[in-house]
């Protein structure tokens, strides 16, 4: 269910941020969560993983990196300002004004979990941020991986965060559509729902937070395309901006 005054506070909360990432003529007059957009904040798993994260808000600054590969990028959406990241990290800002809130964009396209993993000290190492948002999986299976080996990979990811001393936010991969024309898709969702499964596993298991992206598109019917572009795999506009709104609302709540 919708928590009252969720969703109007968030398109208040998206509009302002939006408008203040992108100066000039091309900066975004306004942005609205699409109102076929379910937002909750139930799915949002925080195992008890955010203690840091929390801390740095009463400190009065947190710094997110995230990493992963095009969703985080943010490949798809018409404008950078459109993806994933620039809008939670609007969404954020507005949510607690008075903290200095910074989310690094550090996905790369096509990467797996292990790719992921190859790059994740420096990435670290660079931002030194309070949490890591890391989505994965999806490529794994696109690229018919195991689970076992997805699961192997994000052990020694886990090894590298834990040694870091971050907060962990882990997000599973997108729902394809059950239509698609692309061979190389159908079918997939099974592998998928494997994965989502998986990590809501794993996140338990480690303590690390899980925001799930999986189960919720399935609720996105009312979105163009399902949230997801012609390609039929990487999220559109509306996909983008109801998948940021709902990791505003869980995490926002479980940062509080």
């Amino acid at each position: 269910m919708r928590p009252a005054g969720t969703l109007a506070s968030l398109l208040a909360v998206l509009a302002m941020g939006a408008c203040a990432l992108v100066p000039g003529p091309s900066t975004i007059r306004a942005f609205e969560v699409p109102a076929a957009c379910p937002v909750s904040t139930s799915g949002f798993r925080a195992n008890d993983g955010l203690m840091r994260s929390r801390a740095a808000l009463r400190a009065g600054a947190l710094t997110i990196l995230a990493v992963g590969s095009s969703s985080i990028e943010g490949v798809g959406a018409s404008q950078p300002e459109r993806g994933y990241v620039p809008l939670v990290q609007a969404g954020l800002r507005d949510a607690f004004p008075d903290a200095r809130i910074t989310v690094i964009n550090r996905g790369i396209g096509g990467e797996t979990t292990a790719d992921t993993v190859t790059r994740l000290q420096a990435e670290i190492d660079a931002a030194r941020p309070h949490l890591v948002i890391w989505q994965l999986g999806t490529n794994d299976m696109l690229r018919d991986l195991t689970l076992a080996r997805v699961v192997s990979d994000f052990d020694r990811g886990r090894d590298i965060l834990d040694a870091a001393g971050v907060d962990v936010v882990l997000i599973d991969p997108q729902r394809l559509p059950e239509d698609t024309d692309n061979d190389g898709f159908r079918g997939r969702n099974t592998l998928l729902a494997g994965v989502a499964g998986t990590i809501a596993y794993l996140g338990t298991r480690e303590g690390y937070a899980v925001d799930p992206r999986f189960g919720p598109m399935s609720g996105w019917t009312g979105l163009e395309g399902g949230g997801v572009g012609p390609d039929d795999l990487h999220l559109n506009d509306s996909g983008y901006a109801c998948w940021a709104a709902n990791t505003v609302a869980g995490l926002g709540k479980a940062l509080r």
